[in-house]
This record gives C-alpha cells, structure tokens and sequence, in this order.
C-alpha cells in the first residue's frame, strides 16, 4: 500500500477508492472512468490553497456543463494535519468551505437556484461557479470506516449528477447497494444519510454523527 507521507497522493486516493470493500459504487466508477481529478494542498486548517481550490471548482463546474456525462469527483488532499478528532475536523472543514464560499460571492458568482444557500434548509447545497456540491469529509480519524483516509480530503461532488441518476430512475437502487456495502464494512447503518429534501445535507459533511439541532458554522453570503 502506498504510504501517504511520501508517495503521490492520487495514488493513495485510487487506492483507498479501488479498494474492493469501499461502499461507495459512484466513487469505483468515476474512478475507472478518469473521472476523479486530485488536488494537493498544505494543511486544513490554513486558508494557504483556498484561492487555487477555488478556481479549480470553477473549472470543474464549466467542464460539467460542457460534459455532464459520467460520475465525477474533485478531490482536495491536504498534507495535514493527521491527528484531528472528529469536531476538530469538523470545525476545519467548514472553515475552508466558508472561506470558498466567501470568494464565490466576492467574484459575483450566482447561487445555483436548483438549491438553498441557508445551511438550515432541506434543500441546501453548496454552490461553485453557479454549480452545486455536496461534500464528502475524509481523515484518518473518522469514526466510519468509509471516510477514514489517511490524510484530510474534502471531496467536491457536483449535485446534478446525483438529479440526473433520479430522472433516469437508477438513484434508490445504486443509493440501496451503497447503504448495505457501507453497513456491512462498518458493522451498522451510518444514521447521518439522508435524501436530499428530507434534512439538510449539511449533517453529512465531515462525517461525524450530529444531533438533529445542530447547525454548522456557515453563512454564505448571498443567503437571505
């Protein structure tokens, strides 16, 4: 197995997806397919990458409207750090995702209408370029066996991949298979998913298990 602190991260990162017990059957095609794109950066806690994870998001969205076929991930691997609990984490994660959110606004980015900016609602998403994401958490010491990756990760996954698998009918089957491969690496059902509409998808972020009155620590800009 490749080892995190010296060897590529995209490496580590097809690794951990190729892996035959990983749940995730969206993840395992977008991967054999090419598309999964991989991004270092230095340290979660730092805003020293956001600029450039941002103009990538915008890149990534522009080529899904040129191309939305497939599954696809953007994927931003940090160095560090290793040793954060889960609400540190946590706390992290939405750092970076309010300080992206905050240079989307400043550049006169639209909201993508499709979905809500108010992290409270059931219909909220976050939105890059006009183009909505649901994020995926990843760290070594994540609670799910599923998001425990040897180094941080924020996985940027665009939302109209998922409403095309509705339209197509193919979502609650794919969505079924995923839930009993995770249940049956982790031993139990993750009490964090949900549909998007029912609860906010904000709760299923970082991947740590969250009341049902927690809110995170977000406010975009251009929410009313």
């Amino acid at each position: 197995m490749p080892d995190p602190k010296t060897d590529n991260p995209s490496a580590c990162f097809a690794e951990f997806i190729a892996d035959r017990d990983f749940p995730c059957l969206g993840a395992k095609s977008a991967l054999a397919n090419g598309g999964i794109r991989v991004i270092a950066a230095r340290d979660l806690t730092s805003g020293w990458n956001d600029l450039a994870i941002h103009r990538a998001l915008i890149d990534w969205a522009h080529s899904y409207r040129d191309d939305p076929s497939g599954f696809r991930s953007l994927v931003v691997i940090f160095d560090g750090p290793g040793d954060l609990d889960e609400k540190q984490f946590e706390a992290a994660l939405w750092d970076r995702l309010q300080s992206l959110a905050d240079k989307d606004a400043w550049k006169g980015m639209d909201y993508d209408p499709r979905v809500c900016a108010d992290p409270r609602n059931p219909h909220f998403s976050l939105s890059f370029a006009g183009e909505a994401y649901f994020v995926v958490g990843l760290h070594p010491r994540a609670s799910r066996p599923a998001r425990r990756f040897a180094r941080p990760a924020l996985v940027f996954n665009l939302h109209d991949q998922f409403e095309r698998l509705r339209t197509s009918g193919r979502y609650e089957r794919m969505r079924e298979r995923i839930l009993a491969r995770d249940a049956e690496l982790a031993g139990s059902v993750n009490p964090m998913l949900a549909r998007h509409g029912e609860v906010s998808e904000a709760a299923q972020y970082s991947g740590r298990a969250v009341g049902p009155g927690w809110t995170p620590p977000f406010r975009d800009p251009r929410s009313a």
